[in-house]
Parts: structure tokens; sequence; C-alpha cells
């Protein structure tokens, strides 16, 4: 094999460690990957119960979004469990995309402690192996074939899918695996895997234009299409019988080209009027990227391809898609069309296309590496730990300014009495311990007690005490401390908007003892 092409080998090799660096990131040493369902405080009342039992992360502040529901569906794909009912939004609509939820109930072994992190997790698995299939379609050897790669899996559509725990991906992988197959001649592999693609995303059914074979009238397409369209089919008359017969998309919909068109006055507007320009530009580039490929196979038709008919279908997809689809920042779109540039891609790269199109239809890149940028931090979490099968964290809670840190070293100031509120999972009575220093800007006396009870008395000066630990008993899992003070906080400085600072806590951790 030429020096060459093992170079490109070593780039797609480069790619994929990025990837899961970027993934590392959103790792946390109780929640897992969690992050990534975007469980937010509005949805914590109605969680289901698996979900209050083991530590799943909450965002404060931040809206939540499919995936928390797609993960709650895995603890219960038969759609029967009445707490499906307040937790998931529209259980009917979300229902029928039940494979990547059936997946990850399969991969837990239907064990409610790996369920949740096996969905969390199923997009990373769905994403490697895009990246291996696509490698064999592309035959990547050069820097075209590396881009068109690269394209589609650093998309917009495809990293958002990782990031929200979402399905479009998985119903990727298994739409490239039946193009791959139908390649290699293996067309029942190709059929049940569109089918399987169709379980996880229904718009995934488009794709069965790129298994029909001329004469493109025949009884052998329309048995296809309909062998491919039964298990939806299927799964949807199901959910009618056992729940109802719900939204199934139609809203999603609208008149031709009007969609694309809000969506590109929208970008435009949103570059002048959006405070973050870096989301606002990233948007316009992806809105930009996804109507090239829409503008390619309409300017380059190959019946005879079936790569062209699984883009042409998806350009129509595209031309009629709805405001919903379209709106936000980069809007859902780019996770629908994935399908379309899968085939862009495929197809620019094999028909040696003039590069200009291939990057020009990849601008959605940008804001895929823009959706994976911010990893979420509680700046109220005090420590968290896991270990001998346990996990705890600790949460601030009033009367204290906020986590900071440099380099090496983290801390917290209080403005007076404050609390910390600690919540352990299994929920049973446990005793972890609170490690940290303290210091203070003049002398005093700081206590920590719990429900009325001293636990720990120290004497706290302007240099760092040693490291103190202390046991917290907890109840049920939950248990609530406080510090208090016998001097008043004092200002840090002689600026008027100076902070009130009493004592503060340095590089505290907490250490879960062997049982």
């Amino acid at each position: 094999m030429s020096r060459c092409r093992w170079t490109w080998r070593a780039a797609v090799l480069g790619a994929v460690l990025v990837f899961l660096f970027l993934v590392a990131r959103f790792w946390h040493p109780v929640y897992g990957f969690t992050s990534f369902l975007q469980l937010d405080s509005s949805k914590d009342s109605t969680k289901i119960a698996a979900f209050r039992t083991m530590p799943v992360y909450v965002y404060r502040d931040t809206g939540g979004y499919d995936g928390l529901y797609y993960a709650q569906i895995a603890y219960h794909p038969s759609l029967a469990a009445a707490e499906l009912r307040p937790a998931v939004d529209g259980l009917a609509y979300r229902g029928r995309r039940i494979l990547a939820p059936l997946l990850a109930w399969l991969l837990a072994l239907g064990r409610p402690v790996w369920i949740v992190h096996a969905y969390s997790l199923l997009n990373v698995a769905a994403w490697l192996l895009l990246a291996f299939w696509l490698w064999q379609l592309l035959s990547v050897g050069d820097a075209r074939g590396w881009t068109a790669w690269a394209g589609v899996l650093f998309s917009a559509g495809a990293l958002s899918s990782v990031r929200l725990a979402l399905t479009d991906l998985v119903a990727l992988t298994l739409l490239a695996g039946a193009l791959l197959a139908e390649e290699r001649g293996r067309s029942r592999a190709a059929l049940g895997a569109l089918a399987a693609a169709g379980l996880a995303r229904e718009t995934s059914l488009a794709g069965i234009s790129g298994l029909w074979k001329r004469p493109w009238l025949s009884g052998r397409n329309v048995a296809r299409t309909l062998i491919a369209v039964a298990p939806l089919a299927l799964w949807m008359g199901y959910i009618h019988w056992r729940i109802e017969r719900g939204e199934f998309g139609a809203g999603k919909l609208s008149w031709p080209v009007t969609g694309l068109v809000e969506k590109w006055i929208e970008s435009v507007a949103s570059v002048r009027t959006e405070s973050d320009w870096l989301l606002a530009w990233t948007t316009l580039l992806a809105t930009l990227g996804l109507t090239v490929q829409a503008a390619f196979f309409l300017m380059h038709p190959r019946l005879q391809d079936r790569w062209w008919r699984v883009g042409a279908a998806y350009t129509v997809v595209l031309l009629c898609l709805g405001t919903p689809v379209w709106e936000g920042f980069p809007g859902a779109a780019t996770r629908v069309l994935l399908p379309l540039t899968l085939a862009f891609n495929v197809l620019v790269d094999r028909t040696r296309a003039p590069a200009w199109w291939l990057l020009a239809g990849n601008l959605t890149v940008a804001a895929g590496l823009l959706t994976m940028r911010d990893v979420p931090k509680d700046r109220m979490e005090l420590a968290a730990v896991r270990g001998h099968g346990r996990a705890c964290v600790a949460t601030l809670g009033e009367g204290w300014y906020g986590r900071e840190r440099d380099a090496r070293h983290a801390w917290v100031w209080s403005r007076g009495p404050a609390t910390i509120t600690l919540e352990a999972w299994p929920k049973a009575a446990q005793v972890p311990r609170l490690e940290f220093a303290a210091r203070s800007l003049v002398p005093r006396t700081v206590v920590l007690s719990q429900a009325g009870r001293e636990l720990w008395r120290g004497t706290v000066g302007t240099e760092l005490t040693s490291r103190q630990s202390v046991p917290i008993p907890l109840k049920d899992g939950r248990g609530t401390i406080e510090f208090t003070t016998n001097v008043p906080a004092v200002r840090e400085g002689p600026n008027p908007d100076a902070r009130q600072l009493a004592f503060s806590l340095h590089d505290p951790r907490l250490v879960v003892p062997s049982p």
C-alpha cells in the first residue's frame, strides 16, 4: 500500500481521536455521560422512578430536549408503563422511534442501572460504526475522500445527535449500512437494515429509493418498499392500540420551499441581531451548506446512480420541511437531512466533482463543532465521587458565592452561615467523608453541624488549615450540613462592589468509604 494511503488512514485515526476527546470532555465521575440527555429542572418533577433512584445530570437553567424522553422510554420499550405518560412529551410521537431505546435496553440486558448509560453512549457507538462503514464506502485515500468522510461525521446533524442523545445518527448509520450492503449484493441485509432505520427515524424510509432497481415501476420494487415500511407500520399500529393516535409529524412539513426561505431570512437577520455571533454565523453557514447539497442534486441528475436517487429523495424532503424543523441554531433540519449529507459526500467524491462543491456542501461542520463546545459545569457543585459501588455529590446551598478555581486548586467563599447538600446513591444510609482545608481574612471559629449536632469545630485564620476529614451521616441517601462562624464577614477590598467574605473551603473533596 502506498505511503500516501497510509497517511490518510492516519488522518482518519486522528479525526476519530479528536471525536473521542470531544466526547470525553462531557464525562462526570458520578453522572457519567447523562448530561447528553439534556434533562432540565422543569422536567425533574415528572421523570420516571429510575431517574430518581440513580444519578442523572439535571441542568439548572438550560431547557430540556428530546433525548431525555427517549432515554426514559428505554426503561419501558413496550410503552406500557403508566409513568411514561407524564414523563414523555407526546408519548405516541416519541414512541414510534423505538429502535434506539430498545437497543439501549438490550445492550444493558434490561438492568436499570445500565440502561441510562447505554442510551447516553448509543450515538457514540453509532458514530464509530458509521466512521468504519463510510471509510469503506469512500475508500479514503486522498484529501478529497478524507474531506467527504469528515464532512459527514463532523456535520452539525451528526454531532448534535451525539450531543443531545437523539435517534438521528443511529438511523443514518443503519441507512449507510443498508446502502453498503446493497452495493455488495447483500439485498436481504440491506432491506433489513433499512427497515430497522425506519424504526429509529421514520424519514429514513425515503432511502428506499437507493434499493430500487430497474425497471422502476415493478412489482419487485413495490414489494421491497412494502417490506421496508412494514415494521414501522406495524409498530405504529401497536402504538395506536396501546396509547392513542397522537401526532405523527404532519406539522413538520409545509408548502415547498417556504420553510427554506424562512430559514434563510431568519439566518441572515440573526447575523445582525444575535448576541452570540459565532452561533449566528455557523447557523448561516449550515443553511448555506444544506442548500448547496440540494442544489448539487438538482443540477446533476443521475437517475441510474443509487446515491443520486437517495440524495434527490431527501432534496424533496428539504424543500418540504416546515418552520418547526428549520427554526433554532442551527435547527433540527441538519439532523433530519443527514441522509442528504451522506449521499452528497459519497456522490461528490465518486464523481470527482469540483472541490468547491465538496467544501461548500460541508459548511455545516462549523455548527457541528460548535455543538460540542460547551461542557455543562454546575458552579454550585462542590465535589463528586464514585467508588465501591457508591456515588455522592455535594452541592452548595445558601450562603456561598460559587466555586472558583485556578490551574491547581479550587475553593469556595462563604458570606456567613452557609449550607451544603449531599446526595448519595444508592438511596440508603451512608457516611461519606468531606475533606477540606479552610482559611479566612480574619481569625475566627468555624463550626460544621447537621440538624443541630456539631460534627466539626476549628479555628481558621489567614493561613490554610491542615486537611480536615469530617464524616457526614446521610439518611436515605440525602443530608444537609451547615457551616457557621462567630465573627461577621469582612469586605475583601475597598471597592464599592467588594464581596463580604467570611471563610473559604479549599480543594474540597468527598471520600466514599469501602463497605
